[in-house]
């Protein structure tokens, strides 16, 4: 199956049957995944604490193209990356309810890389946010993977509104 931005939710879990080898766990000795939906949620649930608590003890704020989330806190040792709260050194602690960022992020097959550029531009990425448009462009034009329907062409088809954007005339 080819991965698009259009493709469906149900169709990308599919692809992310629960996977804990070690390439798949090696994400989360360096980082941990977005929460977004009911994720939070979930967690708080399965660790049965109040969503409170959940946020004192184990999530930490982030941005991502110009949005904030809520992520697992890193345990950082003195550097910018560092691994996932729940990462326990075998697996996930809270495997059954990890995000689904977590979720859709599988290493070890070769359309894992598909699968995070599918949940970028489908959960992060605000295509109404003039400064999201100019990160994500950055992002583009550094390397970063683009899946059929995410180019900068297929998403904005206003050229002339997404010029002004790109030259920093429409702010928001």
């Amino acid at each position: 199956m080819k991965i698009t931005k259009n493709t469906l939710l149900k169709d990308v879990l599919a692809l992310s049957a629960p996977c804990t080898c070690n390439s798949c766990n090696n994400g989360c000795r360096h980082g941990s995944g977005i929460l977004i939906g009911n994720d939070k949620k979930n967690i708080s649930m399965f660790l049965k604490i109040s969503e409170k608590e959940l946020d004192e003890k184990y999530l930490e704020d982030i941005e991502q193209f110009n949005k904030k989330f809520q992520r697992p806190k890193l345990l950082r040792k003195d550097k910018p990356f560092g691994q996932c709260v729940f990462f326990n050194g075998k697996g996930c602690m809270i495997h059954e309810v990890k995000p689904l960022q977590c979720r859709t992020s599988i290493a070890c097959k070769d359309y894992g890389e598909d699968l995070s550029a599918w949940f970028l531009v489908n959960y992060l990425l605000d295509i109404g946010d003039a400064e999201a448009i100019r990160q994500y462009q950055s992002y583009s034009d550094n390397g970063g993977k683009l899946i059929p329907g995410a180019s900068m062409d297929e998403m904005f088809p206003d050229k002339k509104r997404l010029k002004k954007i790109l030259r920093y005339e429409v702010l928001n």
